[in-house]
């Protein structure tokens, strides 16, 4: 029998090294979202975007923060920007790396402390407790819960659509992105993502409220 799945929401108070700490701490109404990255031997290349009232101000003090080598704004407005950069801040990677979890997208950063998603079995998310547990950072569990078999629940399609649709913050509240964003995304017309979208959901709706058959 396959070991079922369990999601999990962890919250991180970061170490005060880290730029990411450093300036959610001296914006602390500002939001950081990291919504894409990777790691390149000593250094991450990272796509994040800040909600904030002070755009202008927090990119350029990211642009002008010693961690952060490289650094490009793709987009702003008068509440948001969109950030591409090069940080030489490995730690999430590394702690990744020794948990054997992937990392799960949008990770969000808030005065200090931050918020991620894990998924993995009982045995897996118990390895990551007891990282964090023998580690030098505060934390706190915030939900754990027991997934259904999301390959019986979801067809392949649905999953794909559903996933950037999160990815892109059409699931965010207020939300960031529009259904056509998504549609375009994936290359299908606005209509048939509606249709996907509504059965996908549909679908995890029925199986939180009754239960994976």
């Amino acid at each position: 029998m396959t070991e079922r799945m369990i999601s999990a929401t962890f919250r991180i108070r970061l170490s005060e090294d880290l730029w990411v700490a450093q300036l959610s701490t001296a914006f602390p109404q500002a939001t950081f979202r990291l919504l894409s990255g990777y790691r390149t031997e000593e250094r991450a290349l990272e796509l994040g975007e800040t909600i904030t009232d002070r755009p202008t101000a927090v990119v350029t003090a990211m642009a002008d923060h010693p961690s952060i080598e490289i650094s490009e704004l793709l987009e702003s407005d008068s509440r948001r920007a969109l950030v591409k950069y090069e940080t030489t801040d490995t730690a999430l990677y590394e702690f990744v790396e020794r948990s054997s979890l992937t990392i799960e997208f949008p990770i969000t950063v808030k005065d200090g402390w931050y918020e991620f998603d894990l998924t993995g079995t009982r045995q897996e998310l118990d390895r990551v407790q007891e990282l964090l547990e023998g580690g030098p950072y505060e934390y706190e569990l915030l939900s754990l819960i027991q997934s259904p078999d999301a390959d019986r629940l979801l067809t392949t399609r649905q999953r794909e659509v559903i996933e950037t649709a999160v990815r892109k913050g059409y699931f965010e509240v207020p939300r960031t992105c529009t259904l056509a964003a998504v549609a375009d995304e994936l290359g299908i017309d606005k209509s048939t993502a509606s249709t996907i979208l509504r059965r996908g959901e549909a679908r995890i709706i029925k199986s939180f409220v009754s239960g994976p058959d």
